[in-house]
């Protein structure tokens, strides 16, 4: 199954973002998703994660909010884009 017009997705420019917060490499990144390094840079890549599984998008921002990162969807920041932030712990 792919991810195709998911209102969840992630796009790799929040991917490269969330990596720079955490200051992982692809290859961290990998490691934590439990990906191949090939895997990570298609995502990151010009495609991006949409033509991914689900499964592989799942493991991705599993991964990341595991380490402390939230992704913003659109409307979900005062400047209203798409974007990540590390987790307000309560």
């Amino acid at each position: 199954m792919r991810v195709e017009n998911n209102t969840q997705m992630l796009t790799a420019e929040q991917i490269r973002a969330a990596r720079g917060l955490l200051d992982w490499s692809q290859p961290q990144l990998a490691e934590a998703a439990k990906l191949s390094l090939p895997t990570v840079r298609r995502m990151e890549g010009p495609i991006g994660p949409g033509r991914s599984t689900v499964a592989n998008v799942e493991a991705i921002r599993r991964a990341f909010e595991d380490a402390g990162v939230v992704f913003l969807g659109v409307g979900e920041s005062s400047s209203g884009g798409l974007g990540v932030r590390f987790k307000v712990d309560s």
